[in-house]
């Protein structure tokens, strides 16, 4: 019997902090982005709650690796950190990174994927979301600890992450600055003041697919459209290259 050659999945890569492992919850931004691609590729999460871009760093080596053969079809990579690495030094020591170490963790975190086999064209860099201080100082207040994020920080990060990209050759969805655009409302964007509601992964959805769509509109659907499969020899259309 011949040997059939294995059917090639292409992979887009969502790395990041809460924001992205709860996407794949339902009408999540990572959900949608899956469904938009069915029969092209898949899309895998790697969302790492509680991350900030020192650890990011650390183990996405361990995530991906060019001498894994199904990463060499990595067609994209979204890089979202940033809401832990804003925290406040003096209330949230654990978590916080500096502005400047931010931005240079996430061109180390570019330059690797690099070095893996993934292009800065293939890479998205996301911003934090702003943050809804009132909101989030409840939360932290029945966590037990006062106030750990500004919103004037989370815009400091996300001017740094938009500037590393542009250095690094990559694209940006500036979160912070679109979802404030124009003195919007940006608190329904947001279910506690930091993570996002529906709504906001709804608006994530609709900008990343704005600058996914032209980087894998070239996919073809994957094994044939069932009505294209000859029913009386199916092995013609469904073993074919």
């Amino acid at each position: 019997m011949a040997k059939l050659n294995s059917v090639i999945w292409p992979k887009v890569i969502l790395f990041g902090d809460s924001i992205t492992q709860f996407s794949f919850q339902p009408n999540g931004w990572g959900a949608e982005i899956a469904n938009k691609l069915a029969r092209k590729c898949d899309v895998v999460n790697r969302g790492l709650s509680g991350y900030n871009t020192r650890w990011a760093k650390i183990v996405l080596p361990r995530l991906i690796s060019s001498q894994n053969p199904s990463d060499a079809h990595t067609s994209a990579v979204t890089v979202f950190f940033g809401a832990n690495d804003c925290a406040l030094e003096d209330k949230n020591p654990q978590q916080h990174v500096p502005l400047q170490e931010y931005s240079e963790n996430l061109k180390d975190i570019s330059r690797f994927l690099t070095s893996a086999g993934v292009s800065a064209d293939k890479v998205i860099f996301i911003t934090p979301p702003p943050v809804h201080e009132p909101a989030w100082e409840k939360e932290c207040l029945l966590k037990g600890c006062p106030l750990n994020r500004h919103n004037s920080a989370a815009g400091q990060y996300a001017q740094a992450c938009v500037q590393a990209a542009g250095r690094c050759g990559s694209d940006a969805l500036d979160l912070w600055t679109l979802m404030q655009k124009d003195g919007q409302d940006y608190t329904v964007y947001l279910s506690d003041g930091l993570h996002l509601s529906e709504r906001g992964n709804q608006f994530v959805a609709e900008h990343l697919w704005g600058l996914l769509e032209t980087r894998l509109a070239h996919l073809p659907f994957i094994l044939p459209y069932w009505g294209d499969v000859d029913a009386k020899s199916p092995e013609n259309s469904l073993l074919c290259s």
